[in-house]
């Protein structure tokens, strides 16, 4: 329950549009047109200190999943009555998305 909460949280923060507002004041997302027309998007990390270590963090699926867990964790054992809740509802989210992604690759 706790993997595929945080899964689901940590794509949430770093990925998902809905969040753009908790990223955008630590970095900017730069689109380019690649030769064969594709259009790639790269992240430039705006400020340094503190503001561009967020921006780091933000930008970083690896070390924002260990903050997703930790929070998640600590919820779970602390404040069962928020964690526990919120753990299944993201887990249950996560394994859709996995579903959701793997039903797409099959049928395209």
């Amino acid at each position: 329950m706790l993997s595929l909460g945080s899964f689901r949280l940590t794509r949430l923060v770093v990925f998902d549009e809905i969040t753009s507002f908790i990223r955008s004041p630590f970095h900017e997302e730069i689109e380019e047109m690649d030769e064969d027309g594709t259009t790639s998007t790269y992240i430039k990390i705006k400020g340094s200190g503190i503001r561009g270590w967020f921006g780091e963090l933000l930008s970083c699926h690896w070390c924002t999943g260990v903050w997703s867990a930790l929070l998640l964790y600590t919820l779970w054992m602390y404040w069962p009555l928020v964690g526990q809740p919120l753990v299944l509802v993201l887990a249950i989210a996560g394994c859709a998305a996995i579903i959701e992604t793997i039903i797409s690759k099959l049928t395209t």
